[in-house]
């Protein structure tokens, strides 16, 4: 294995360590393909950035937000690179997902499901679709 790959490796375990209570409690419901059957990895290296949650089939990254991402510039940067490169992008706030992990799980169900197919910036959520290699 080549010395990048094993240091994206260790990272992506640093980061699955340090997880708050949005993502532990979003990832009880997400891992071992609980969700609709959808297999989900944690902390995803995609080129030069990790994912939160990342649904390889559909190419769907979720983001577990915390009041820092808010306007966040590298996000914005982050968001446009991964959907150039054929990944759409759902993001909720750490709140939300503790509030109402039903409605989040069913959002994400319908993006999964491609129901939910277009840009949405408005309300408590986003979702950037790919601009390449739509699921």
């Amino acid at each position: 294995m080549a010395a990048t790959q094993q240091s994206a490796k260790h990272f992506a375990r640093t980061l699955r360590k340090k997880d708050n209570e949005a993502e532990a409690k979003l990832w009880t419901h997400l891992r071992d393909r609980r969700l609709h059957r959808f297999k989900f990895v944690r902390e995803f290296s995609i080129g030069p950035y990790f994912a939160d949650f990342a649904c390889r089939q559909k190419k769907l990254v979720v983001e577990s937000d915390g009041s820092q991402h808010v306007g966040s510039e590298h996000d914005a940067v982050r968001d446009t690179y991964l959907n150039e490169n054929g990944w759409s992008v759902l993001r909720f706030q750490a709140g939300d997902i503790l509030k109402d992990i039903s409605w989040v799980l069913t959002v994400i169900v319908e993006v999964l499901e491609g129901r939910i197919h277009s840009k949405e910036e408005a309300g408590p959520w986003r979702f950037w679709p790919a601009t390449r290699n739509k699921f």
